[in-house]
């Protein structure tokens, strides 16, 4: 049996109700992992669990929000990420299928001046250790999401980003490293080590059509799960609908 999840920061799940709805319908996967909600928890759509999927849903008024939509019932292990002390809707674990899989709304850091930046900083130090934690109980898991880094200058389409931008900064890619240097295998790179495959396109200046776009949107799978990869897919063709998110969903399928 395979098992097929997916990441989509759908920047406003009420505004992308439908496209999220006909999304599922036609791909099935068994987990969606959605980032940026903007919406408060009681005010996450009905219309998912009518559509047979159980949510589970973390939000927050306007701003960040996460949410998990799975085929079958799930257990949750966290609705924060342990060791980031803000009161923000930007983590959310669950145990499903033997695997735990946290899907996680990473902040951005561009704004807030040094302090936003910091908040960043300390985001990836709690998902190091929590990673250390699983890898330590020797649990079979995956962090999945808006990772909010372009890990490599092959991750962004050239003139995208001023160099200076938070995505880019060291401090940034050193976060992202330290998770790779526990053990943790970036799945797309995985599948295909080297190309400009992005997941979010600029709503300015016709990003998508001129393909400038970043990646920002990852999964990081623990060595079994590696070792389960069959494929991993950025879904491009939803950029091109009418109203979208900026984001494409990131499909993954492991054995």
């Amino acid at each position: 049996m395979s098992f097929t999840f997916a990441s989509w920061n759908v920047n406003s799940i009420r505004q992308r109700e439908k496209h999220v709805l006909d999304w599922l319908d036609r791909k099935k996967p068994d987990l969606l992992c959605l980032q940026e909600l903007k919406c408060e928890t009681h005010l996450f759509p009905a219309s998912f669990a009518e559509a047979g999927y159980h949510p589970v849903v973390v939000g927050q008024k306007a701003y960040n929000g996460v949410a998990m939509l799975s085929r079958t019932p799930v257990e949750i292990s966290h609705e924060k990420l342990p060791g980031f002390d803000h009161d923000v809707a930007r983590y959310v674990e669950i145990r499903i299928s033997g695997m735990v899989i946290g899907n996680l709304y990473l902040p951005n850091g561009n704004s807030g001046g040094a302090t936003g930046f910091a908040t960043k900083l300390e985001f990836f130090d709690a998902l190091a250790q929590r990673a250390q934690a699983l890898l330590d109980a020797e649990e079979d898991f995956l962090f999945t999401g808006d990772f909010n880094v372009c890990p490599t200058d092959e991750d962004f389409a050239p003139g995208a980003l001023s160099p200076d931008d938070a995505l880019l900064r060291p401090e940034s890619r050193a976060g992202w490293r330290r998770l790779l240097w526990l053990g943790l295998t970036d799945a797309l790179r995985a599948i295909r080590p080297t190309g400009r495959d992005y997941t979010f396109y600029d709503y300015q200046n016709a990003a998508f059509q001129r393909n400038a776009g970043l990646r920002i949107d990852h999964a990081l799978l623990s060595p079994r799960l590696t070792e389960r990869l069959v494929s991993v897919t950025p879904d491009r063709d939803e950029r091109a609908k009418d109203q979208p998110s900026d984001h494409i969903p990131l499909v993954v399928t492991l054995a």
